[in-house]
């Protein structure tokens, strides 16, 4: 692929992603929307999230992995308890990571 094709093709995604997300905000900024269907709205951004973060967590190549040695597993498990705990998001990062990083290296060491 040629560069000036790929930086059309970059320009013609970028402005579809933005037509999508402007239509939402013109079409329904002005609509009331229905108080179940706000309700239900919420809980989007969890499931996205839960989305990413799922596979991080649980998979190990292509197989699930529940094992002990699983240190993403243990440190998503302490970024939980302490966003849990907390309710403070850049303590549950640097908790999570700080397991993670010393999981990993009591890990490889052994």
């Amino acid at each position: 692929m040629s560069a000036g094709l790929l930086l059309i093709t970059i320009l013609v995604i970028g402005l579809l992603t933005l037509g999508i997300r402007l239509s939402f905000i013109v079409f329904l900024g002005k609509t009331q929307i229905a108080p179940a269907l706000q309700q239900a709205l919420r809980f989007v951004p969890i499931a996205v999230l839960s989305a990413l973060i799922a596979p991080a967590l649980f998979l190990s190549g292509t197989s699930l992995d529940l094992s002990l040695s699983n240190s993403r597993l243990f440190a998503g498990l302490v970024a939980i308890l302490v966003a849990w705990r907390t309710k403070n998001v850049l303590l549950t990062i640097l908790a999570g990571l700080a397991c993670l990083l010393t999981l990993q290296l009591f890990l490889a060491h052994h």
